[in-house]
């Protein structure tokens, strides 16, 4: 049978059959098996992360930079570690009180292998920038040329005003000072004729020095001094030859034992027995020379000791023990340095030009104020050995005004 073009049907459908089959064929092709699996997908690259170079340790202590870095220079071992022990207490006392975080103190052994020279160098090399200390002279003169290459001053609790300049500024009690105070003092009750009793060596020419330059300033007279040594017999030979001098009073220029051994010996003499007894400040530094009942009715300058009191009496309860009296130049130095410490930005040079203001600073012992020398000078007071105590005859200004 064949359609209406003259095709026969059987190739009609042949042709449909093959054309059908082809098209299932090639939608099979296109079509993926439910079960096949998918193709493996390629990961994308992995990114490394970059190394990070470690940290540097840093030596010695941690890098403070909110707060203000004070090395504290003083004897930790050796015969004057316990004055320096007392120094280190009383700085920690001073930022209790005063309730002060801006500070950091760090403590150093000038004692130590290297001296106060290595110390100072570990001082600066941690950071500080501002050295409280050193105690002795000696030190202080070691320590100067490094701090001051380093542009740091120093605050030394030395008495000694030749080691004072460029840079270090001497906190300690000026034997020069308590002489004139008391000198004055005595000139001003009607005193006019004066001996000296020395003690040889530096201190005592020092003294010497002073005792002659303030009764001269007083319109005094110096009619007899002598020098004594530590050797028996020295201290009465030279009593003996100011005794053949009239004076109405006379100035025994040492410790407070030395006065105890003296005064008896001056009593002997015709001036002496009346004569009017006078001290330096070392009296001071002797907690029980009220109670030397060889000394009764002396006079002698010093710095105040109404708050000193108070503090040994906070000391004590804090660390078991009573405080030397040099101390207070310990406490004094943390109280300057948190005054002005408002104009100094943590990290930064120590503004040195602060320290010589001329208004002072307030402490424990009273005002004081550095002279363009960098030697404190201090308000002092005269004291009076009177029953078993001592007595202020004589107070302290309050403050330099008008000076």
């Amino acid at each position: 049978m064949a359609d209406a073009n003259g095709v026969p049907q059987r190739a009609v459908w042949n042709l449909v059959r093959s054309a059908a089959l082809a098209a299932t064929m090639l939608v099979a092709a296109c079509v993926a098996p439910r079960n096949a699996p998918e193709p493996a997908r390629v990961p994308p690259p992995v990114e490394r992360p970059r190394p990070v170079a470690p940290r540097p340790i840093q030596p010695g202590l941690p890098q403070d930079v909110e707060r203000h870095r004070v090395a504290l220079l003083v004897p930790l071992s050796g015969p004057n570690a316990g004055v320096g022990r007392s120094i280190q207490n009383a700085t920690q006392l001073a930022i209790l009180d005063a309730r002060n975080d801006d500070l950091r103190i760090t403590t150093y052994d000038t004692a130590a292998p290297g001296g106060a020279a290595a110390a100072a160098t570990q001082a600066l090399a941690e950071g500080n920038r501002l050295i409280l200390g050193p105690l002795l002279a000696e030190d202080a003169r070691a320590v100067a040329p490094v701090a001051r290459q380093a542009r740091v001053p120093v605050l030394s609790f030395s008495n000694d005003a030749t080691a004072a300049g460029n840079g270090t500024y001497i906190l300690g009690y000026s034997p020069s000072q308590s002489i004139e105070r008391v000198v004055d003092y005595a000139r001003s009750s009607g005193i006019t004729e004066f001996a000296g009793l020395m003690p040889a060596g530096t201190y005592g020419d020092r003294a010497s020095t002073a005792f002659l330059r303030a009764v001269e300033d007083a319109g005094g007279k110096v009619l007899a001094m002598e020098t004594y040594e530590a050797r028996p017999g020295s201290m009465t030979s030279a009593v003996a030859k100011i005794g053949r001098s009239p004076f109405q009073a006379i100035l025994i220029a040492g410790a407070a034992d030395s006065a105890v051994t003296a005064v008896p010996l001056v009593r002997r003499s015709a001036s002496g027995k009346t004569a009017r007894v006078l001290g330096t400040e070392l009296w001071n530094t002797d907690s029980g020379v009220g109670a030397r009942t060889a000394l009764n009715g002396a006079w002698f300058a010093s710095v105040p000791d109404n708050y000193y009191r108070q503090f040994a009496g906070k000391y004590r309860a804090r660390f078991g023990a009573a405080p030397y009296r040099l101390s207070t130049l310990g406490y004094d130095a943390v109280l300057l340095t948190i005054r002005v410490a408002r104009d100094w930005r943590p990290g930064s040079e120590f503004p040195e030009r602060r320290l010589v203001d001329r208004d002072g600073f307030a402490g424990l012992d009273g005002a004081f104020r550095f002279g363009r020398d960098g030697v404190a000078e201090r308000a002092l007071e005269v004291q009076e050995v009177r029953g078993g105590t001592t007595v202020t005859v004589s107070a302290a200004p309050t403050n330099f005004a008008g000076n």
